[in-house]
This record gives structure tokens, C-alpha cells and sequence, in this order.
């Protein structure tokens, strides 16, 4: 907030406030039939009162943060037999022609409505809250921002709707938030006024009480300490005030104010950095010294171990020579010795050849005449076990002769019968069946008879042959 080129900003502000104001205050009635008409094509939209006023304070400046518009109530019915439905969260209050008192009066009270003689009012009942933007002078005389809103509800509808404006068609709380956010404003600004920058900067609990203790002396009223009784104010309740911010206008003034304390968190830091050098700086050294010690110190190890590896090596070599010249002499003897225990064992096993290969013969003509000995032996036994088979052949055929001459024809006749099965199973399959009658007379069955019994001996007489002949093969 300054001039430039001689115009003084902050006065043209103030005046366009205060227009914007004056317009708002207003009560706004209900538009007529046709102008709720659209408007034509192309035409611009027609600018609302806190529009105006936003555009007349600036870019700066947000919303009124009044509430959300009318209330939505439902009306049945027809003619003069109405009923009016109010929503559960809205005040409403009824009145009629001729009767002092309201009807009824509540919250989300629906009622019976007549055109002809009644009216009713309806109010949000859900808490307001005002957006606050106080351009402050403070006691340095320099401009400051105060960003701030306060919250509200109506506690006592019965005050509220006889001391406050609800007509507002569009929006019933608009007056109400105007009013309220201008009576804030100007708490904020008498508050700030008695202050320094730096405290309204630093301590805003004191504008906050200031504005909590104005508003609700304006909205609650004052109780009389005698009776109890006393101004109830408009029947509102102030539920919180809170401050958001405090900022200082002129962008200049605002680096100053910071100046000293940068300029002293730059010295901190720069005297911490120092400090943290210093150290940093001694430990390396310290470091450097500890690592050139540590080397020095590894470095004569080191020459020692190697001293000590030379001596050791030294020795080993020495000592290897002396193993190595007494290991020759000892292998020269022991070569010695062993050549002479080779001759002795060569002699030795020449020896032991000669008596093995004497005892070798020795066995082999052992072995020789006992393999004589068995050959005569099993030569005997052969003759003995031949003579043996034939005389047991020439009993068995003796035996056999003599059975053939004890039979008779009564035997062989037994044998045939018990053999006749045999026989004609292996007699060929006739070409063809001739069927006899055979009669009275039986002189035909002689001749037949005869033929088999000539037949019967013939197969005895050949039966007795193959038998022979079997007897003298084996």
C-alpha cells in the first residue's frame, strides 16, 4: 500500500470498498417473470453484488463465504389447501393475518399453508462461516493483511428472525455475513491499529479476543448479573474466530524485517561451518599423523621379518647340504649292501629253483603210475561190467524163451481180446460200409471164424518175433 506516480492506491481501494458495500446492503427482492427469461444470445450475464465487489477490491480478495443459497422447500397441494415441507436442518417460521404470534416456529417444522392469509419464512440452520480479508494500518503506520473467518449459528431462531434481514430470494444469509464480516473487519483493524508490525506478526492471540469478545457481544448480547436477564443480542452464537495469517504489504518492508533474523542465521551457520572446519581440520591432522606412525612403525616390521626370513633361508640352505652330503655317503653304503644281498639272493633262488623243479619231477612221475595204475584198473572194471551184461543178457533171453513156450492159445486169445482196441484203432478208415444179413442159417459164420483165428495167430506169431528180435538187440 503506497503511491506511484502521485496516485494513492490505498485510498481507491477504500472508496470502491465501500461502493461494493453500499450495493450488497441492499436488499435484493425477487426478480419479475421476465427477467428470469435466459438472456439473448451473445448478450453478457448480469454481474451479482459480491461480484462486484470482488472486482472492486481486487484479485486478492476471495469470496464472501456465504452460504449456499436458498433452502429447498417442498409445497403439495392446491389452491388453499397447502402444506409446506421444510427440510429437517432449516428454521422456519409461520405466520397468519390477524395473530400477533407465529403459528409455528422451529427447526423443520412443516405446517399447513394458506396463500390467502398466511406467510412463512425459512432460514438455513447449518453453521455460516465468513472468509475475513481486513486491510490493517498498524501502529508504524505501515499495511498489513490479516486473513481470518469466524463461524456462526443461529442459536435463537425467534430473536434472529425479528432483528435480522432473511428476505434475500437467492441467498437469505448473504446480509447477515455482510454484516457480521464488516463488524469483524473493522475489530481486526481497531486491533491492529494499537499494535506493532512485528507483534501482529509474531502474536495473534490478541486480535483473535479482541474480534471473539466484539462479535459475540453483537451477536450473543449481555446477560444482567441481577436478574439473569438481559439483551440476547441478535440470537446467533459465535462458534470459533480464527486468524490464518498475517502479512505485510509492502514487499521492501518485509525483507527488512526478515534482514536481522537471516543475517543471524547466517552468522550461526557460518561460525558452525567455521567451527566444523577447525575440527575437521585437526582431525585430519591427526589422522595424517596416526597413518605416517602406522607406517613408519609397518616399515621396520617389515625390514625385521625380512631380516629374519634372509637368517631363516640361510639356514634351511645350510642345513639342506649337510642332509644332502649325508644322505650320498648313506646311499653309497646302502647301495653297497644291497648289491651284495642281491648276489646272495640270486644264489639263494638259483638253490631254491634246482630243489623245485627235482621235487616237480618227482611228482609228475607220481602222478604218471598212479594214472597208469587207474587206466588198468578201469580197463578190468570195463571187462568185469561187460561179462557181467552179457551173461544177464543170455538169462533174460533164456527167460523170455521160455515164457513164449509156456503159452497157449487160451492166453493168446486173452491177450487179443485185450489188445482189440488198439488194433482197430490203428486198422484204416473204411472207403466203405457193407451191411449182411445174417439169418437163419449160419453156416456162412464158420469161414469167418477161421479167417480170424488165422489172422489172430499170424499176429501172435509176428508179436513173438519182434520180441526176439528186441531180446537180441539189446
Amino acid at each position: 500500500m503506497g503511491s506511484n506516480s502521485g496516485k494513492n492506491s490505498y485510498l481507491d481501494q477504500v472508496v470502491a470498498q465501500q461502493a461494493a458495500l453500499e450495493d450488497d446492503l441492499r436488499t435484493r427482492k425477487p426478480a419479475p417473470a421476465a427477467a428470469s427469461m435466459p438472456p439473448p444470445p451473445g448478450a453478457p450475464a448480469p454481474r451479482g453484488a459480491m461480484a462486484k465487489r470482488a472486482e472492486a477490491i481486487g484479485p486478492s480478495t476471495p469470496g464472501s463465504g456465504s452460504g449456499p443459497g436458498p433452502v429447498e422447500v417442498r409445497v403439495t397441494g392446491f389452491w388453499r389447501r397447502r402444506t409446506v415441507l421444510v427440510p429437517p436442518n432449516a428454521f422456519v417460521v409461520h405466520t397468519r393475518r390477524g395473530r400477533g404470534e407465529p403459528l409455528h416456529i422451529g427447526l423443520g417444522v412443516s405446517f399447513r399453508f394458506n396463500p390467502a392469509t398466511d406467510s412463512y419464512l425459512v432460514v438455513p440452520g447449518a453453521m455460516q462461516t465468513i472468509l475475513i480479508n481486513a486491510y490493517c494500518i498498524c501502529g508504524e503506520l505501515q499495511g498489513v493483511l490479516v486473513q481470518g473467518y469466524v463461524q456462526w449459528i443461529i442459536e435463537d431462531f425467534g430473536t434472529a428472525y425479528r432483528k435480522l434481514d432473511f428476505s434475500d430470494a437467492e441467498d437469505p444469509m448473504r446480509l447477515v455475513n455482510i454484516q457480521l464480516r464488516e463488524q469483524a473487519e473493522a475489530a481486526i483493524k481497531d486491533k491492529v491499529s494499537t499494535m506493532g508490525v512485528r507483534d501482529v506478526l509474531s502474536d495473534k492471540q490478541p486480535i483473535i479476543e479482541e474480534l471473539t469478545a466484539r462479535l459475540r457481544a453483537v451477536a450473543e448480547g449481555a446477560a444482567d448479573a441481577a436478574d439473569g436477564r438481559g439483551d440476547h443480542g441478535l440470537g446467533l452464537r459465535i462458534v470459533t474466530v480464527q486468524i490464518k495469517e498475517a502479512v505485510v504489504s509492502s514487499s521492501t518492508l518485509w525483507e527488512n524485517l526478515q534482514k536481522p533474523y537471516r543475517s543471524e542465521q547466517n552468522q550461526i551457520a557460518r561460525l558452525a561451518e567455521l567451527a566444523a572446519q577447525e575440527v575437521i581440520s585437526a582431525r585430519e591432522t591427526a589422522a595424517h599423523r596416526t597413518a605416517e606412525e602406522r607406517r613408519i612403525e609397518n616399515e621396520r616390521e617389515l625390514a625385521d621379518l625380512r631380516a629374519g626370513h634372509e637368517a631363516s633361508r640361510f639356514d634351511r640352505e645350510t642345513a639342506e647340504q649337510l642332509r644332502r652330503t649325508t644322505r650320498e655317503h648313506d646311499d653309497q653304503r646302502t647301495v653297497a649292501d644291497l648289491a651284495a644281498e642281491t648276489a646272495l639272493h640270486a644264489l639263494r633262488l638259483e638253490r631254491e629253483q634246482h630243489a623245485e623243479q627235482a621235487e616237480n619231477l618227482r611228482r609228475r612221475q607220481e602222478l604218471r603210475r598212479e594214472e597208469l595204475d587207474g587206466e588198468l584198473s578201469l580197463a578190468a572194471a570195463r571187462r568185469r561190467a561187460a561179462h557181467e551184461g552179457e551173461l544177464l543178457d543170455l538169462e533174460r533171453d533164456r527167460v523170455r524163451v521160455s515164457t513164449a513156450n509156456e503159452q497157449n492159445s487160451t492166453n493168446i486169445q486173452a491177450r487179443l481180446i485185450d489188445n482189440l482196441p488198439q488194433i482197430v484203432s490203428q486198422l484204416p478208415a473204411p472207403a466203405e460200409l457193407k451191411t449182411y444179413q445174417v439169418g437163419g442159417d449160419l453156416s456162412g459164420l464158420a469161414p469167418l471164424l477161421a479167417q480170424i483165428s488165422g489172422l489172430l495167430k499170424a499176429w501172435t506169431a509176428t508179436d513173438g518175433q519182434g520180441e526176439t528180435r528186441d531180446r537180441l538187440s539189446s
